[in-house]
């Protein structure tokens, strides 16, 4: 599909929810929307990083829905489904603008999918969740935050079971996972709140 056929498509299936639509259909630079939307935003080895807004390139509900479905279907072939629903992944965030939003966004998704979520009750440090993942035996975390790039952005980042940042090799399976996802429909939002803790660990960090 052309750059055009995806803004179209975002700016009229009402799968995508009305602000992100509203927000497109003010879109009068048609370089802008080529922008958007001539391309996925790229997830890397780091995991996700760019502009917030709507589009298939910038950062926002629906382009991080598609990471972590990704990531969850990595996490339940290679762990299977009792050690998600046991162990889980930890989900922090930084006090950028919309990172709260999109740990819960992320919780949603990964509990939506079985998969048992620690979601830090406030904005923290990226090594708290580090920390947090050896603290509480998870199988991964994840980080809302785009660390030193402009305010206008926004990241993702993935963390394996030893708290540590992907290394190429298994970076390059979620990538194969997320880039399996072709379909934002087949994304579920809901979550499952008996599948969520809201975590505090600073004490335990700072001891």
């Amino acid at each position: 599909m052309t750059y055009r056929d995806n803004f179209e498509k975002w700016l009229n299936d009402e799968f995508f929810d009305e602000e992100t639509r509203e927000e497109l259909s003010n879109l009068t630079d048609e370089k802008e929307i080529e922008d958007r939307f001539y391309r996925d935003l790229e997830f890397g080895t780091g995991g996700l990083r760019g502009i917030m807004g709507a589009g298939t390139n910038r950062m926002n509900k629906y382009t991080i829905g598609k990471a972590t479905q990704g990531l969850g279907t990595y996490l339940l072939d290679n762990y299977g489904v009792e050690a998600c629903a046991k162990r889980g992944v930890v989900i922090g965030y930084d006090t950028r603008n919309n990172s709260k939003d999109f740990s819960e966004i992320t919780a949603n998704v990964l509990t939506g999918m079985g998969i048992k979520v620690y979601l830090h009750s406030e904005a923290r440090p990226t090594p708290q969740l580090s920390f947090s993942v050896k603290f509480l035996n998870a199988l991964a975390g994840v980080v809302i935050t785009a660390s030193h790039n402009p305010k206008e952005y926004n990241g993702y980042k993935i963390y394996d079971e030893y708290g540590c940042q992907l290394v190429p090799w298994q970076a390059k399976q979620v990538i194969q996972y997320v880039n399996a996802i072709e379909d934002y429909h087949t994304i579920s939002f809901e979550g499952n709140n008996s599948l969520l803790e809201i975590v505090e660990v600073t004490d335990n960090f700072v001891s």
